[in-house]
């Protein structure tokens, strides 16, 4: 896990960052970002953004007073994102290291509750 800098100070918003992939853990990490969002622990935000260096999500992640990156697997693709557009600070976990293994893992609402309490705690919650 990243060394744990925020920006709390300046008030900004929480956001998070997900895996997307094929894989289903990478659908895995999504849906808990998605379930962090919809439970206001802070905003789900776009990843593809942040690899395509689009200037008004930079700026808004910069802006962010913590930021959260889950990735599905060791192949930590959300991580390598925010590091390549310049961003060191923030957390991190894979949801293989929470006991899911690729190829193998359902869907399912207790999985994404799993990945997404993993994240809570990680966002100070």
């Amino acid at each position: 896990m990243a060394v744990e800098k925020t920006n709390e100070c300046a008030g900004g918003p929480k956001l998070i960052f997900a895996c997307s992939g094929a894989a289903d853990v990478g659908g895995l990490s999504d849906r808990a970002a998605r379930k962090l969002t919809k439970d206001e622990a802070g905003r789900m935000f776009c990843l593809a953004g942040i690899g395509g260096r689009v200037q008004g999500i930079i700026d808004k992640t910069h802006a962010a007073s913590r930021i959260l990156a889950i990735d599905g697997c060791e192949l930590d693709c959300t991580k390598k994102c925010l590091q390549g557009a310049g961003f060191d600070t923030f957390e991190h976990f894979r949801v293989t290291d929470v006991g899911f293994e690729k190829g193998k893992t359902q869907i399912t609402e207790q999985s994404i509750s799993v990945v997404a309490e993993t994240g809570l705690a990680l966002l100070g919650q």
